[in-house]
């Protein structure tokens, strides 16, 4: 035992590597005999190397001195084993990463020996040795500085001609797996953040520029082929489409965040290189061209694409570009995106299906002439892609107004995501219609203070606006920059003079989306955020135009509220709008919005596959009441702060009241928490039954129905037989959604829904995991009650029916203070502070 224990650490001592460079150095050939050996040797090399590294100097002399590194190399050349170049790879892997000291990287630089390792022929086709081969490779740049890399590299009058590490790590950048492809890109980073600048003018010299237009190429291929999955998932609903969808997601995101990383890295050619091959190879010639051609799926992945490039590639050029090129009218994309009407746009574009139309027409625009601003067009024909004098920025518009769910979420998201971009100018977003007044407050209130032009004659005027000199000329200098860069011609209106118009626009816009009854209650949140931020100082605005408009919309919802009171789920409906009522308030003051970007390309929801399911089950009813209270809160609170007014914490609701003693609850004994199962209640009014809760197990029952407040339940109870009238209760349902229904063959039986007691509404998201919604705990029992006649079934009818009744109206009355509004907005004055006169609510973190 003590023998091997010294033995042991007698492996780690210098007589140890001596004697192992002295058996390697006798090795003439490596074959099956000495091969275990040789790849021993190595093994111990590499781990005394390490050791010798952070214990004792002497170890790496040794190594210094008898040139181990070119015995390595020999070795190598020597050898035709598979199995020795692996583990030849891994040593020089270990020895790299391990290394402290910085004269032992410089020696294990200084020589020709890595660079003939980088650049020597291995088998490739082996994938084992490929992984240890980027292994090997990325262990080395993580040792590079601005003294290293100069080892590594050979140069001619100051310039740099080779450097065999980079060029040799760039061929395997788009292999197929995904594991390989990350360590290049570390690679490649290490070696851009080190800063050197003749290392940096040589990776945007060509031909190594070329790199970055081959990734811009697949990043491309990828954006397709997410097109083409989107494309997929609407014909063929299901968890696994989804599930495709969010991994091609994923690995778009990825080569984003590695673009951003690039550029951040600070060598202005190689940002330069990746905005204009963005912009050349993908937006102009797909992205923007599939939003004119308004099909569903090309413009859900346009929509995605633009957001993830803005948010995650934070170029100001590039954000200035894009906003600028939506500013185009549409025919300057026509000759470009038009090669090809069926199927692939350019030839390379994203899946679109669209139909040529007369050239004599232009796209229909249809927006709501709320303000005067848009004239009303036709709405049939917005998907119409026809040659028109519209910008693109009306086509994200028309999105909104006549779009279904995708595109409306889309193109709001493109807004929202245009007004938090900090690289775009403040004239730009002006231009657009979409900056906020605030905004435009500040900016003149500072030419006010320094005495520029007249700043002070504006700040308080009805037409807040940037100079329009300022706009046309900065818009005039990209259009300029995009014809000679990018070739495209862009001509727009005279946006200098109509960015008031299309402020008027977009509230146009957002206020008729509010009025729409097809769009999902997230997606109306999301306009609501938006909204919010772009609600103006003045009255001149958001008009009594638009608040009619919003009343409007706002009386139709108060009445499928009152629907809501009287269906399936009243007993949890002032508990579901105050919940809400706090998300909403939440959502629309946040600082930015809350939807994922994701769930705009993900195939719609398909309740019907689930097991189980009905469109008259109480599964169904609990989403269209969420919906319906979700749209319902969305448009009171656009009503108070629309009017200048802060949002409550809570909605105004009257408070609950005692029931009457005369009540069947109250005489039957049950409190506010209602009957519990084992309680003794009074069944007054109760009616013998009988029902099976198990097939061939009939039961014996007293059956009562009664409510309390906004709840009520439906009560099982055994009559207790030394107490005449009194009973054990033994099942308690809900008695809302029961509907009660006689039986049409036999008038003596009853039939009654019963939805669960709880209700797992809290949190509306519609994807659980692989796209599912989890329904299990929604699954609805029947009760089939059997009476001794059928006027005893009657009056146990009428006695639920009563009782429903009762339930609903106290709903009704709770509920009775948001519905009319201006008697909220009065009753309230107390906790809704007014603003200054001219002034808006601003959203707390705003932009």
């Amino acid at each position: 035992m003590w023998f091997s224990f010294w033995k042991s650490r007698d492996r780690f001592s210098l007589d140890e590597l001596r004697f192992l460079t002295d058996q390697l150095m006798k090795v003439q050939i490596v074959n099956d005999v000495n091969k275990d050996f040789v790849i021993e040797a190595l093994r111990s090399i590499a781990e005394l190397i390490t050791y010798g590294d952070q214990h004792d100097p002497a170890f790496f002399e040794f190594f210094m001195e008898k040139q181990v590194m070119g015995v390595f190399v020999r070795i190598l050349k020597v050898s035709r084993t598979l199995i020795v170049a692996l583990q030849m790879l891994q040593t020089m892997s270990i020895m790299i990463q391990n290394l402290r000291n910085e004269h032992s990287i410089y020696y294990m630089f200084s020589n020709e020996h890595i660079n003939y390792l980088i650049t020597y022929s291995f088998d490739f086709q082996n994938e084992e040795l490929l992984s240890y081969y980027i292994s090997f490779l990325r262990a080395i740049s993580g040792k590079l500085n601005k003294n290293t890399i100069s080892l590594l590299v050979k140069t001619r009058d100051d310039e740099v001609i080779s450097f065999p590490l980079y060029v040799e790590a760039i061929k395997f950048a788009f292999h197929e797996e995904g594991m390989i492809r990350t360590a290049v890109r570390a690679l490649t980073l290490n070696v851009y953040h080190v800063g050197d600048e003749a290392i940096n003018r040589y990776l945007a010299s060509a031909p190594h520029a070329d790199y970055f237009l081959n990734l811009v190429k697949f990043f491309r291929d990828q954006c397709i082929n997410l097109s083409g999955l989107v494309l997929n998932g609407t014909k063929n609903l299901g968890s696994e489409s989804s599930t495709h969808i969010l991994s091609a997601v994923d690995e778009i995101e990825d080569n984003l965040y590695y673009f951003s990383d690039v550029i951040s890295a600070g060598i202005p050619d190689v940002g330069k290189l990746i905005t204009d091959n963005i912009l050349k190879l993908l937006i102009f010639p797909s992205i923007l061209p599939s939003l004119r051609m308004g099909t569903e799926t090309g413009v859900a992945c346009s929509l995605y694409l633009i957001c993830c490039i803005l948010r995650i590639v934070k170029i100001k050029d590039l954000a200035n570009t894009v906003a600028a090129a939506l500013l185009c009218r549409v025919e300057t994309f026509k000759s470009r995106s038009e090669a090809k009407l069926n199927g692939y746009s350019s030839g390379q574009g994203f899946p679109v299906e669209c139909q040529k139309a007369n050239e004599d027409e232009g796209l229909q625009v249809t927006i709501p002439n709320l303000s005067g601003s848009l004239q009303s067009l036709s709405e049939d024909k917005l998907h119409h892609d026809n040659c028109g004098s519209y910008a693109l920025r009306e086509s994200l518009l028309s999105f909104i107004t006549n779009g279904d769910d995708i595109q409306v979420s889309g193109s709001l998201s493109v807004l929202a995501m245009l007004l938090q971009t900090k690289e775009l100018d403040e004239s730009m977003l002006d231009a657009l219609g979409i900056l906020p007044q605030r905004k435009q407050h500040k900016r003149l209130l500072l030419k006010a203070l320094v005495g520029e032009g007249s700043g002070e004659e504006q700040l308080f005027s009805s037409a807040n606006n940037v100079t329009k000199d300022v706009i046309s000329g900065e818009l005039d200098s990209y259009a300029q920059r995009i014809k000679e860069h990018y070739g495209v011609s862009c001509v727009w209106p005279e946006v200098g003079t109509s960015s008031q118009l299309h402020r008027s626009q977009v509230l146009d816009a957002l206020v008729s989306l509010f009025c729409r009854s097809s769009i999902s209650a997230e997606t109306l949140w999301d306009g609501g955020w938006l909204l919010r931020q772009l609600l103006p100082y003045s009255e001149t605005e958001f008009n009594s135009h638009h608040l009619k408009s919003l009343r409007v919309s706002f009386q139709n919802c108060c009445g499928l509220i009152l629907e809501e009171a009287r269906g399936t789920w009243p007993d949890f409906l002032i508990t579901v709008l105050c919940d809400e009522w706090r998300k909403c308030k939440r959502a629309i003051e946040a600082s930015s919005p809350r939807k994922d970007l994701k769930c705009m390309l993900l195939p719609p929801y398909d309740s019907s596959s689930e097991e189980g399911f009905s469109s008259e089950s109480s599964f169904a009813a609990g989403g269209k009441m969420c919906e319906v209270v979700k749209v319902f809160v969305l448009l009171h609170q656009l009503h108070i702060f629309s009017l200048g007014y802060v949002l409550p914490d809570q909605p105004l609701v009257h408070p609950p009241i005692d029931a009457s003693a005369n009540s069947r609850a109250k005489k039957a004994g049950v409190d506010s928490l209602g009957p519990k199962p084992g309680a003794e209640l009074n069944l007054v009014d109760a009616v013998p039954c009988r029902i099976a809760f198990e097939r061939g197990k009939e039961r014996h029952f007293c059956f009562l129905a009664v409510s309390l407040g906004t709840s009520g339940w439906l009560v099982l109870a055994e009559e207790l037989p030394f107490k005449p009238s009194h009973g054990i209760v033994r099942v308690v349902a809900p008695l809302a959604g029961c509907n009660p229904r006689v039986d049409d063959k036999h008038s003596r039986w009853l039939h009654l829904r019963i939805h669960p007691s709880a209700f797992p509404f809290t949190d509306s998201a519609k994807y659980a995991s692989g796209g599912k919604v989890k329904t299990k705990a929604l699954v609805d029992g029947r009760w089939t009650l059997a009476f001794r006649d059928e006027g005893t079934c009657k009056a146990a009818l009428l006695m639920i029916l009563d009782e429903i009744h009762l339930q609903s109206n106290e709903v009704q009355r709770r509920l009775r203070p948001l519905l009319d509004l201006e008697t909220a907005l009065d009753s309230s004055s107390s906790s809704l502070l007014p603003e200054a006169t001219i002034s808006r609510t601003l959203p707390p973190n705003s932009l």
